[in-house]
């Protein structure tokens, strides 16, 4: 199995590839994007010397997981990532361009990841975690379905404003997923 093209209402969603890291550089160079993540712009040889090789790591791609690149009639709007975790687990991600906030796009590639992720590679369980103040993204896993299981207080040497409250993790179940599916 390979990571398929995904598509959407509104996207496209294509494999990562190696390729891509121009978009992604521009993308996790913006301050505002990292705000949750590291506070600043990520330099671009830190996103193409440490964080493109694993988002591109064949071994996700055998799974049929891993990084897709998201479009909005054509044109590149963010990245969303299913990573394996664990025996019939994986961790749900994105991050998306500022022009892209606030329209549903987190919700709905998301959303196909998901099926995606429990229909066709038939994972038993999906969780994602941001910052506690992180209420934009906790409002999108909650619209996806994800349940709020723990909040973790982690110690951090540079910690972001907000980093007291902890990071939350949400879970969704594939029978839960499955159960709320026309």
């Amino acid at each position: 199995m390979s990571r398929p093209h995904l598509r959407t209402p509104r996207l496209e969603l294509r494999p990562l590839q190696a390729d891509d890291s121009d978009l992604l550089v521009e993308l996790d160079g913006d301050p505002d994007v990292m705000g949750f993540l590291t506070g600043r712009g990520t330099e671009p040889q830190e996103v193409v010397e440490v964080w493109m090789p694993g988002r591109t790591d064949p071994a996700h791609d055998a799974l049929g997981l891993g990084y897709w690149s998201a479009f909005e009639d054509g044109v590149f709007v963010g990245w969303f990532c299913l990573t394996p975790t664990g025996e019939g687990q994986a961790e749900l991600g994105y991050r998306l361009r500022k022009r892209a906030w606030g329209r549903g796009l987190a919700t709905e590639g998301a959303t196909r990841l998901l099926e995606h992720g429990f229909g066709t590679v038939g994972l038993d369980l999906v969780w994602a975690e941001t910052m506690a103040v992180n209420v934009r993204s906790r409002a999108v896993l909650q619209r996806l379905g994800l349940r709020h299981v723990r909040t973790d207080i982690r110690e951090w040497a540079d910690p972001l404003p907000g980093a007291d409250l902890g990071e939350v993790v949400y879970e969704l179940t594939a029978a839960d997923f499955a159960a709320t599916r026309p």
